[in-house]
């Protein structure tokens, strides 16, 4: 390992010059990642890369999924709910079910069982690849809540297919009532153990006498901790760090200063940064031990068989994509949807085409053991390994980089907000100055007769364009009426937020504006 440091350097180094090579010419870094993995791959003596699971599983997917939990809006999670869990649950197992029969049908030795083992591997499209795109191309705000949603839920339904399929390779039965309830408890138990944890944390970083560094890195830990106690009793890792993440997102107004939610996005962004940047080039430098392990089987049909069931992937999606327009078309005239406009055929098409397979589908299918618990080895091991490979490839590059061109000719409009972002910034920007200076004048009228620091911010609140750099020192009891002011004016925001048609990230923006103000507090 100490011998082979550098290289990991390099690595690091040619990650970071590809993600702003990929900047430059606006492609998502994923593509670039895996093609440079690719190309350093087949360089003469280049280290062999082998890739431990539990390293995927345990390391790089509890930080990555907890800081997606955190990001997403916990509103338009509730408001998409029955298309987001339909394709987290549903769509995830039409997937597994359609590669199960193809795969049974066309690959010689495939049974049903390793067919669905290898529909559990590849069903859950990778959030990093279709959010890298989003970076460069606008799609409405729905779209993208819609993703990002079904992101955090797929890979715990995959992968308790996975499981499932495991057993019945490993055992050659499958026993129905064990089943349920296994998924039960994967169920309930990860989102409890998730939440329960998660409350705990909420509790330390209230009561304990912590500084910005310190919340930081207990929330570094906080993921772990949930993961491998949900894993330590088999139920979802995923499931419990996704609910844990988003409990601990909904409420970090109320136990993070703000000089620790600050410092520590930074932190997390840099961290899953570098972790999203390895995995991908990880995915690329493995393909030579992946090509060495095929054995009988010839390389061409195995990029054949590879191929087919990347296409049965993609149909197979854009199909589900269509079936939820339909059913909910059907369903508004017995109960409430979030909307009942029939969105056309462009909507679903798009959503259709932003499968992308990455981190969780290699990590899998590499998680497979060599051998059964009889000591055979586990049958088509390695053409299940090469075969995922070819989706992960293939949609990567057939689907990430077409889905911007796509994006740009639907030209989709956003039904939810007319507005363009900066008007509706700067209209929330108005309504919350005029509530804080109302508020301001009637509850501290005293205290801004006496105090010329006060008479200064209601003047800058006025658009006075006076100078506002802090020449006048502001004085304690100044602060403490700032501090109530800043406090104020979040939860007029988080009231704002309850509106169902109310771009959660706006809000996000003038709440971050109210940390920095109170931030400068330290220094004047």
């Amino acid at each position: 390992m100490l011998h082979d440091f550098p290289f990991y350097l390099i690595i690091v180094i040619v990650i970071l010059l590809l993600i702003m090579l990929s900047n430059k010419i606006k492609v998502a870094y994923p593509v670039l990642l895996v093609l440079g993995g690719l190309a350093i791959s087949f360089i003469p003596g280049i280290p062999v890369l082998r890739i431990d699971p539990e390293l995927i599983f345990v390391i790089f997917l509890p930080p990555l999924l907890y800081e997606a939990a955190w990001n997403i809006s916990w509103k338009e999670l509730w408001r998409w709910r029955r298309i987001i869990c339909s394709f987290a649950f549903l769509v995830v197992f039409f997937t597994a079910f359609s590669v199960a029969l193809v795969a049974n049908h066309f690959i010689p030795g495939f049974s049903l069982a390793l067919g669905f083992l290898l529909g559990g591997i590849i069903s859950p499209p990778d959030a990093v690849s279709a959010g890298a795109i989003l970076k460069f191309v606008k799609v409405p705000r729905r779209m993208s809540s819609i993703l990002e949603g079904e992101s955090l839920l797929n890979d715990a339904s995959s992968l308790i297919i996975f499981r499932f399929a495991l057993i019945v390779v490993g055992t050659g039965q499958f026993i129905w009532q064990d089943a349920i309830a296994s998924f039960g408890w994967m169920l309930v138990g990860g989102i409890g153990i998730g939440v329960a944890i998660g409350f705990v944390a909420m509790k330390l970083h209230k009561y304990l006498p912590t500084d910005a560094n310190s919340d930081i890195i207990l929330s570094l830990v906080t993921p772990y901790i949930i993961y491998i106690a949900a894993e330590e009793v088999h139920s979802s890792g995923v499931l419990a760090v996704v609910s844990g993440g988003l409990l601990l997102s909904h409420y970090r107004l109320s136990f993070l200063s703000s000089s620790s939610r600050l410092k520590g996005v930074n932190v997390w962004e840099s961290f899953c940064f570098i972790l999203n940047g390895l995995i991908f080039m990880f995915i690329g430098l493995d393909l030579p031990e992946i090509v060495s392990g095929l054995g009988d089987v010839s390389l061409s049909s195995a990029i054949g068989y590879g191929l087919l069931i990347t296409a049965v992937l993609i149909v197979g999606r854009i199909l589900c994509a269509f079936s939820a327009v339909f059913i909910t078309l059907i369903a508004r005239n017995f109960i409430k949807v979030a909307d009942a406009r029939h969105p056309g055929f462009k909507g679903p098409i798009l959503i259709g085409w932003t499968g992308m397979r990455g981190v969780v589908s290699l990590a899998a299918a590499l998680s497979i053991p060599v051998q059964l618990s009889d000591g055979t080895p586990f049958p088509q091991r390695n053409l299940i390994l090469f075969i995922t490979f070819v989706v992960i490839l293939t949609t990567l590059l057939l689907q990430g980089l077409t889905l911007p061109y796509l994006i740009k000719k639907f030209h989709l409009k956003d039904p939810d907000y007319t507005l363009p972002d900066e008007e509706i910034y700067n209209q929330i920007k108005r309504e919350l100055t005029d509530h804080a200076l109302n508020h301001l004048r009637t509850t501290y009228g005293n205290e801004l007769e006496r105090q010329p620091v006060l008479q200064q911010i209601a003047c800058k609140w006025e658009d006075i364009n006076l100078n506002t750099s802090n020449s006048i020192l502001m004085s304690d009891e100044a602060k403490v009426v700032y501090l109530n002011l800043l406090e104020h004016q979040r939860n007029w925001l988080l009231d704002r937020n309850k509106e169902e048609i109310l771009d959660e990230e706006i809000i996000r923006k003038h709440l971050l504006y109210l940390d920095l103000e109170e931030e400068k507090l330290q220094f004047i």
